[in-house]
């Protein structure tokens, strides 16, 4: 196995100013190491990694990381920073800049290494020493968890001088016992728990369970501030780290014991029912490493007042991963998108499988018999039918799929079967999208509303499986058929039928707001709504849904292929990290990636997000206008022969591209103009100042 980190690795005096020049400089670190293949391909994984949750730590550390395909073995990249470079802490900049990669199919052990030094980053003396050491090779090896003593001073001790460690046998130099070198992994029974007192009844036991979307860093930094602000108030803790490397389960007795649990996580908690009827905290993994001993008082205070909690009955992770003072607004966005997150697989292949048998078969292959009950080895048209069924069956998933994991967004686990029975019954109503994600809605509210009744604690077993489902299921198919359900499949109706009824100026209307749509939050709530509605017409293909479905693809290209444009045509109007970002962005935009452009909107959104509306708005209305036509839900410039009219369609395309790169590029210059005039200003009224 590779050395995690060697001293190439290492930049003791980082020179970047922002965090995507930072992670470039040490990506490139990795690139000229032969341990990323692709630099560009591996930094869009770290900026979307970044773009989930800013990477930055209290104590002046940053830590972007991602998992990526790119990689070929385990790494981390060190760089020290000295004017601080901003990775969205909220204490201020970094000046310690950790870049982690892991490779898509990365080993335990690697993950292991990962882990531990996640943990050791709490530690005070570790980042001191970092802060403090001048040699690359001393500043990796400390990272590595070797002997610093040797590294520093040539001795041979075999200490960590970090830890107080031996680095080979894991034995404690000043007492001789046998700690472990570094924090275990994950914590089966007692394990990772800091020091525990001896039983007593006074002393507060607690259990944990700590994970981040990644599973390499936060997960571990949260278990290691948990466990360091127990032993500060002596309390008995142990943590379970879901994370990238896997993970033992807390033993059941540990759990029985327990006096509370707190559940730091921004991804669902595995076997979330093991907690039932504890006092439970359920915050962000980030809560647990800028804010421990909160949370301990805070499940110290629900255990003194006998407050128990059933696991369903906190947030789902997309509610209670909010920190405070998180609106409904933004919890409706996260459960609106954990719904859309889990519906797009199956619009991909569904769609493109439908596509493929509209290529082959024509679009009458919709009406061929049963392939179970006709097909012939030897007849194209067979072979079309069977992509057609196949794809119209990974369709009908969507609208329950969409509802399913809605109502789990808000209620986790318990909202799913009320949510697929919501999203069914809107399917068989022909609700279609908008029902399902009114039935989504609908089933998390009624599974909240639900948990918030009080349980004896005999029947609390029996809650989550047969009380909650057969309750909420009934509600919400009675609220669905009868109540709601009819006016939404009305208003679906209608809908349909004037998209169907559209044609030259009115089309050409449509074209706009939904170019306006798929450009306001590229890649956000909006944005899918409008790829939702247009994906919903490839079943039962129309013209008009086929040219809708262009239209939405065409919009969607343009934010990033303009941004590539403008930082090519006019590059001095962006930073360096930018322009590295408007290279990725050519094949982000060609593959219908919207989320290309998010790096330049975050950066500067008065000037970006409009100009991108713009041009959405531009290529949906030519789209609509010229008549072209697509019969995949998804692809870019990759499905050009399923599109009618490519030519004009490119021409579309073109002209949004051009039209958002002119406005952007228009902006940055009116905006450097009036910086660049204010010094003149002031050195114009200087003589009359003085």
């Amino acid at each position: 196995m590779s050395e995690l980190i060697t001293k190439e690795l290492v930049d003791l005096d980082l020179s970047a100013e922002t965090k995507e020049a930072a992670a470039r400089s040490l990506a490139e670190r990795m690139t000229a190491q032969g341990r990323v293949t692709d630099l560009e391909g591996f930094l869009a994984d770290v900026a979307a990694r970044e773009a989930q949750m800013p990477t930055g730590l209290d104590g002046g550390i940053g830590i972007p990381h991602c998992r990526s395909e790119h990689v070929t073995a385990a790494t981390l990249a060190f760089g020290r920073s000295g004017r601080g470079i901003d990775f969205g802490a909220p204490d201020g900049p970094a000046d310690l800049v950790f870049l982690i990669a892991a490779p898509a199919g990365a080993d335990d052990a690697h993950l292991t290494i990962l882990s531990s030094l996640a943990r050791r980053l709490m530690d005070p003396d570790f980042t001191g020493a970092l802060r403090a050491e001048r040699d690359p090779a001393a500043a990796a090896a400390l990272i590595r968890g070797e002997q610093l003593a040797a590294a520093a001073q040539g001795a041979a001790a075999g200490t960590d001088a970090a830890t107080g460690t031996d680095a080979a046998t894991g034995t404690d130099a000043a007492t001789g016992t046998g700690a472990p070198a570094e924090p275990e992994l994950s914590a089966g029974p007692g394990a990772g728990a800091a020091a525990p007192a001896p039983a007593a009844s006074s002393v507060l036991r607690l259990v944990a369970v700590t994970s981040c979307p990644t599973g390499i860093a936060h997960t571990y930094m949260a278990a290691e501030s948990l466990q360091k602000a127990a032993e500060a108030e002596g309390v008995e803790l142990t943590v379970e780290t879901q994370g990238s490397a896997g993970f033992t389960q807390l033993d059941p007795a540990v759990i029985a014991a327990a006096d509370g649990v707190i559940l730091a996580h921004d991804v669902p908690v595995r076997e979330k029912a093991r907690f039932a009827g504890k006092p439970t905290v359920d915050v962000g993994v980030k809560a647990a490493i800028s804010r421990p001993a909160e949370l301990i008082a805070e499940v110290r205070k629900k255990a003194e007042r006998g407050e128990t909690t059933a696991p369903a009955a906190a947030s789902a992770p997309m509610d209670a991963a909010g920190e405070p003072g998180e609106h409904f607004g933004t919890r409706l966005r996260k459960w609106l998108m954990t719904g859309v997150s889990y519906m797009v697989p199956f619009v991909a292949a569904g769609g493109l499988l439908i596509a493929l048998a509209f290529a082959i078969g024509g679009y009458e292959i919709n009406k061929a018999p049963s392939v179970a009950d006709h097909f012939v080895w030897t007849d194209h048209s067979s072979w079309a039918a069977l992509l057609f069924q196949i794809g119209a069956a990974a369709f009908g998933f969507l609208v329950p799929v969409l509802a399913g994991y809605t109502a789990y967004g808000m209620a986790d686990r318990p909202g799913l079967v009320p949510g697929f029975v919501g999203g069914a019954i809107a399917v068989t109503i022909n609700a279609g999208f908008l029902g399902g994600l009114v039935a989504g809605l609908l089933a998390g509210a009624v599974v909240m509303a639900i948990q918030r009744v009080p349980i004896p604690p005999v029947l609390r077993g029996i809650m989550p499986v047969v009380v909650i489902p057969l309750l909420s299921a009934a509600v919400v198919g009675f609220l669905m058929f009868i109540v709601v359900g009819k006016p939404i499949a009305s208003a679906q109706s209608a809908l349909t039928d004037w998209l169907n009824g559209l044609s030259g100026a009115n089309a050409a209307i449509l074209g706009i707001v939904l170019g306006l749509m798929m450009c306001f939050d590229l890649g956000g709530p909006v944005n899918k709504v409008a790829y939702a509605f247009a994906v919903g017409g490839l079943t039962n293909p129309t013209d008009n849904s086929l040219k809708t479905m262009a239209a939405v693809m065409a919009a969607g290209m343009v934010p990033p292929l303009a941004m590539a444009l403008a930082t090519t045509v006019r590059g001095k109007l962006f930073t360096t990290a930018e322009r590295e970002n408007g290279k990725a962005a050519w094949v982000l935009g060609a593959s219908f990636i919207s989320e290309g452009a998010i790096p330049f909107a975050a950066a500067d959104p008065l000037r970006v997000i409009p100009s991108a509306m713009a041009g959405g708005a531009v290529t949906g209305a030519l789209s609509m206008l010229f008549g072209c036509t697509l019969r995949a839900p998804h692809g870019g410039m990759f499905v050009v022969p399923l599109i009618g009219r490519p030519l004009l369609y490119l021409v579309a395309i073109a002209a949004g591209t051009a039209v958002t790169a002119g406005l952007v590029i228009l902006l940055k210059g009116m905006r450097g103009e009036a910086e660049a005039s204010a010094p003149a200003k002031q050195q114009a009224t200087a003589p009359a100042a003085a």
